[in-house]
């Protein structure tokens, strides 16, 4: 094409403005999220915290992380730090180690013993259901506003799933209780060993303005498999709570793990930790598509897990597994190939996720149940 004089580049809209200017195409700047912000599941405000502890000012760096997290000690150990995989450092050459950064900052926190004030008082009471990190959190937060607040746990100990459904090599439990003890010393009461099965009624009994459910998903997920009983078959959410909890747990011989998640990675270390032999992930999907998070998918194997990708479990009998071999489609489920193998084993854990305990929410005023979906009016 003819191009005006001195342009050597195609001039493409700028033919439209007809006095030559190139004044009104301008860049537009966008106010968005960092990546590694955006990515945070708890929303923290990563650059800014990152930017005091470079300086030095590891407690002012700390207090940012407690706006959003009253937990970095466990999270920098816990977390999967889907922001390191979001930064913008990747391009360069690798992400910036937050997640260290946290867990030293908590670590840091928990030395110096610095405590955060609860906000002037409201006068308002909040009870919360369920002490896992949802409900301790929200503790947290409304003890900032100024709320008193009690905390109702069923278990005998706080912390939730971080305490019955990650274990000890994972989660060091004096990290745990200390930041819980940071959270009672502002003045959160902690009741354990105390089941709520009328929220209402005790709310109103108990004269609180507010109730906040953090009651978790601790129901094991199951598949019914046709069997002899002649093999024992546990699942993953109550055999970690029997570790927990130190009851006489036997993971010995040949422990095979049904399920590919992260769950099911902390049953089989553990089991490897116990004594077991020998001990198998047999995993219904593809090795690619596991969920498991891939740190926890390569520590595993380190540790001589072995795994078994596209098998699924159609019968138990005389001490043996048949195994079906399942094909990788295009679908997003693997297929049946109607090809089947056995497979020896003492015991099965099926870690195929978890489920909430709806009978709990049935009849709440504004609360509406269908199926494994839950809809609130608000």
């Amino acid at each position: 094409m003819n191009k005006p004089f001195a342009i050597t580049l195609d001039v493409g809209s700028s033919l439209l403005n007809k006095t030559g200017s190139w004044r009104t195409e301008r860049p537009v700047y966008l106010d968005r999220l960092p990546p590694c912000n955006n990515a945070c599941p708890a929303g923290e405000n990563i650059q800014a915290w990152l930017y005091h502890a470079e300086e030095g000012r590891y407690e002012q760096a700390w207090r940012e992380i407690m706006k959003n997290n009253p937990f970095p000690a466990v999270m920098g150990r816990v977390c999967y730090h889907p922001c390191e995989k979001a930064c913008n450092r990747v391009h360069l050459d690798d992400a910036v180690g937050i997640n260290s950064v946290e867990r030293f900052l908590g670590d840091q926190a928990l030395r110096e013993g610095w405590q955060v004030a609860p906000g002037k008082d409201t006068g308002k009471r909040v009870m919360v259901v369920g002490a896992g990190p949802a409900g301790l959190a929200c503790a947290y937060h409304l003890r900032c506003a100024g709320h008193q607040v009690t905390v109702y746990e069923a278990s005998a100990q706080a912390g939730g799933m971080v305490r019955y459904g990650i274990p000890k090599y994972r989660m060091p439990r004096e990290k745990l209780k200390a930041e819980i003890r940071r959270i009672e010393e502002m003045g959160v009461e902690i009741v354990l060993n105390t089941r709520i099965d009328d929220i209402q009624g005790f709310k109103q009994a108990n004269g609180f303005d507010a109730v906040f459910l953090a009651i978790g998903a601790q129901q094991p997920k199951r598949v019914e498999i046709p069997s002899d009983e002649s093999i024992q078959q546990l699942d993953a959410v109550g055999l970690l709570r029997a570790i927990e909890e130190e009851e006489h747990v036997a993971l010995r011989g040949r422990v095979v793990v049904y399920g590919g998640g992260n769950t099911a990675i902390d049953v089989a270390r553990s089991a490897i930790r116990m004594g077991a032999t020998q001990v198998t992930l047999l995993v219904y999907e593809a090795r690619k598509k596991m969920p498991a998070h891939e740190m926890e998918i390569a520590e595993a194997l380190e540790e001589g897990v072995d795994i078994l990708p596209l098998r699924a479990i159609r019968e138990i009998r005389d001490g043996s597994l048949k195994l079906e071999q399942m094909v990788d489609g295009e679908g997003q489920w693997p297929q049946a190939s109607g090809q089947f193998e056995n497979f020896q084993a003492d015991l099965v854990v099926q870690a195929l996720g978890q489920q909430v305990e709806t009978d709990l929410l049935q009849g709440l005023i504004g609360v509406h149940i269908e199926g494994d979906a839950l809809q609130v009016d608000v």
